[in-house]
């Protein structure tokens, strides 16, 4: 195990959580098993997370900051640990979604990132047996955590139906992914359509795409292919953009059809009906 005095914390938010963490332990006068104790984990934990070689969670670093009276020093850090998490070439757009004030998504094979619940988002993660994936999973949920800011961004997502019967993680996992989408119908500032099989050809085939839109800045459409994510603000680029998601959702069923549509598949394809809030009934 490497000596955390021979990390820098500079190099990166990981690094800079350990040796923030070892200097806070040490100024308490706690050994690793002490702290450990305290916050109920493992001494061997904290010298893991002391020495970079293991990333923190959300839920403890909160208990962090409790046992170490350090004000939410260590709640504040996670998240930068969590989005350096993120793979290299998806954390600037992280950093800009995160900022931007409306989000118009289409999504052509699986929920928007930031409506999926953890199961759903462990089962498409975790796909090719990808290490580390308790990480990976997390880093994702500390996206949506834009959702729950006393200002969110406006959001609107439309569905290709296919998303809806591509079975992720199995009926289960559907079933509480399906029922989550319907809760979004709680928040004012989410809109979901979904775009029906019977539209046939449509403005969305070339792919998955979102626009990001920001207060004072330029707006952004991003696409992905297989290798990584694109992002420009090419003026002809984001006029395409507009223009075809402005015919998909013309070509997408009302929010509240589009509703009535998940909770039938719901209970036609996996076996059980989801309520108007969003709960999985029998």
């Amino acid at each position: 195990m490497a000596n955390i005095r021979d990390l820098d914390p500079g190099a990166s938010p990981l690094d800079y959580y350990g040796s923030e963490l070892r200097r806070l332990r040490e100024d308490a006068d706690l050994r690793q098993g002490e702290l450990g104790s305290v916050v109920f984990c493992s001494g061997s934990l904290i010298g893991q997370i002391e020495t970079a070689h293991k990333v923190p969670t959300r839920e403890l670093s909160e208990r962090l900051d409790a046992a170490l009276g350090s004000d939410g020093h260590f709640t504040r850090l996670v998240g930068l640990v969590l989005r350096s998490q993120l793979p290299t070439w998806f954390q600037a757009y992280a950093e800009l979604e995160a900022k931007a004030a409306y989000i118009s998504t289409y999504q052509a094979q699986l929920v928007y990132g930031l409506l999926q619940t953890e199961a759903y988002a462990r089962a498409v993660l975790g796909v090719r047996g990808e290490d580390d994936l308790d990480t990976k999973v997390a880093a994702r949920l500390e996206r949506q955590r834009i959702l729950e800011r006393e200002e969110p961004p406006l959001i609107w997502v439309v569905l290709s139906e296919a998303v809806l019967h591509q079975e992720i993680g199995g009926p289960e996992v559907m079933r509480n992914q399906l029922a989550h989408l319907l809760g979004t119908r709680q928040r004012e500032w989410v809109r979901l359509q979904v775009l029906p099989f019977e539209v046939g050809e449509h403005a969305g085939l070339p792919g998955t795409f979102n626009l990001l839109r920001f207060d004072g800045d330029p707006d952004l459409v991003y696409t992905e292919d297989f290798v990584q994510g694109h992002m420009t603000a090419n003026p002809q680029a984001l006029r395409e953009g507009s223009l075809r998601y402005d015919h998909l959702q013309a070509a997408a069923l009302s929010v509240e059809k589009s509703a009535a549509l998940i909770a039938r598949v719901s209970e036609e394809r996996y076996g059980q009906a989801a309520g108007p809030d969003g709960r999985a009934v029998a």
